[in-house]
């Protein structure tokens, strides 16, 4: 065991397993079965928080807030930089967790394994970055200052999708700019959760200020009520479903608190008619079908110009065959729930008159495991051409202009992430201004994200930025006038 491991006392050691509320384990009197996404099996029981759970965690919070907004920016960059050690000695341990307890591919979860370390690093290395200013007044013998400040106790609600990469970026950028934070980790895996939270407790977080809660399903809507519409809550971050979203921001709105959330989305793909066409096709099928499209930003529609529509299909099929090949175990989604949707949505498609062009539906004893689907032939009263199937099946339209192409593309009440292929770079940024996305990726998938790069939504996607901008989003100003 390396030395940046020999901290703390684990507190994995305590079964079930517990909250974490002012660095310590935190007994619940109700717990909640996590159970493996593929066999169903049960894996352990995770301890579930009452509302009384959560005012502890406020409290806690609260308490520790005076002296984290005051501890000096180099030292809470040591911090940060030790807890990516520790996240990245323990790689293979938090692997495990998230594989069994999100049914993840190992190349999935060695990738999120991995890029979380690295946000910590990003993130540490903007602390000291954050800085007020000395504008000019209007009038003569006044001077002004302007500080940013944090806001507070901020509540972060990560999803179970990529939960390392999501789960240390909902809580990094608060922590950065001096606010304390309660973690609320997703029912399928809170046992990974608890690994980020450990790490930072490990690398010396001081007490409360990072807190862990989670609840069973049946307790989601009254203990997340509880702590947004608590006042000592100041600000929210929410990355998972538009439809959970809404409920959230109007729970917010209502008691008029900042909101940053991250929803969901239908993201296209044009493909145009000068597109390198083997690229742009193994980009769309890594897009699609990446974490059994289980990711906000999966492509959803590949938008191809009519003239390259019969090769580009060509080589879509070859590139999905590469990608997944048939013969090749099913891919594993989260629940049975998120098969079913897409079940029901390919039914649909085909009962109108859509063709599957690549796989098939799944049966209807699938469980969990679903193959790739291609999909051509959709329109406007199928219930894929609007739905994020948040699943393994992609949709394959054609075009003759790019007005058309702009126009199908921005069909959609979604508006986070989109890819378009070209070669000539002119063409490329002509469709990122009028594609109605928080991102544009020309020759690239629209599954990307990085912490240099401002990261968030439009429309129903969502609003509010992760990534570069990420610090003024967890720091308001303060005006300060005086009379020379």
């Amino acid at each position: 065991m390396s030395g940046t491991e020999q901290v703390a006392t684990s507190y994995k050691q305590s079964q079930p397993y517990p909250l974490v509320i002012n660095n310590k384990v935190h007994k619940t009197s109700s717990t909640f079965p996590v159970n493996a996404p593929e066999s169903g099996s049960h894996l352990h029981d995770f301890s579930s928080a009452s509302i009384a759970d959560a005012d502890a965690a406020i409290q806690a919070s609260e308490k520790a807030y005076p002296a984290w907004k005051a501890l000096p920016p180099n030292k809470k960059r040591d911090i940060f930089l030790k807890a990516a050690d520790i996240l990245q000695a323990r790689a293979a341990e938090l692997q495990k967790n998230m594989i069994d307890e999100t049914g993840a591919s190992e190349g999935w979860a060695a990738f999120d394994t991995s890029l979380a370390p690295e946000i910590l690093r990003d993130v540490a290395g903007r602390i000291s970055s954050i800085a007020g200013s000395i504008p000019q007044t209007s009038r003569e013998g006044v001077s002004a200052l302007v500080y940013k400040e944090p806001y507070g106790v901020i509540l972060a609600i990560a999803p179970w999708n990529a939960p390392h990469i999501l789960g240390v970026r909902s809580i990094a950028f608060p922590l950065a700019a001096g606010n304390t934070v309660i973690l609320k980790a997703p029912e399928a895996s809170p046992l990974t959760s608890l690994g980020i939270v450990q790490a930072l407790h490990d690398a010396g977080l001081p007490a409360g200020v990072l807190n862990l809660i989670a609840h069973k399903p049946a307790d989601a809507a009254a203990v997340t009520t509880h702590l947004i519409q608590h006042p000592s809550i100041k600000k929210i971050n929410f990355t998972g479903s538009t439809n959970v979203g809404r409920i959230i921001a109007e729970l917010a709105g209502k008691h008029l608190k900042p909101v940053l959330l991250e929803l969901g989305g239908k993201a296209p793909a044009i493909v145009w008619e000068d597109a390198d066409l083997d690229s742009a096709a193994m980009e769309c099928v890594v897009g699609a079908f990446l974490h059994a499209g289980q990711i906000c930003m999966s492509t959803e529609r590949v938008i191809v110009h009519e003239k390259i529509a019969v090769d580009f299909e060509k080589a879509f099929k070859n590139a999905v065959t590469q990608f997944s090949p048939e013969d090749s175990p099913a891919p594993v989604l989260v629940s049975s729930a998120g098969v079913s949707k897409n079940q029901s949505l390919l039914k649909d498609a085909v009962s109108k008159g859509a063709s599957i062009i690549h796989g098939k539906e799944p049966a209807s004893d699938a469980g969990t495991k679903m193959h790739p689907v291609i999909v051509k032939g959709i329109t406007k009263d199928m219930d894929l051409f609007y739905t994020e199937s948040f699943g393994p099946t992609v949709s394959l339209m054609t075009v003759k202009s790019a007005e058309e192409a702009l126009a199908l593309a921005n069909d959609t009440e979604y508006g986070l992430s989109s890819a378009v292929f070209t070669k000539d770079l002119a063409t490329g940024l002509r469709f990122a201004r009028g594609i109605e996305s928080g991102a544009v990726h020309i020759n690239g998938m629209t599954v990307h994200d990085e912490t240099a790069l401002p990261h968030g939504g439009t429309k129903a996607s969502g609003y509010g930025r992760f990534g570069s901008c990420g610090l003024d989003e967890w720091v308001r100003t303060k005006t300060v006038t005086f009379k020379d």
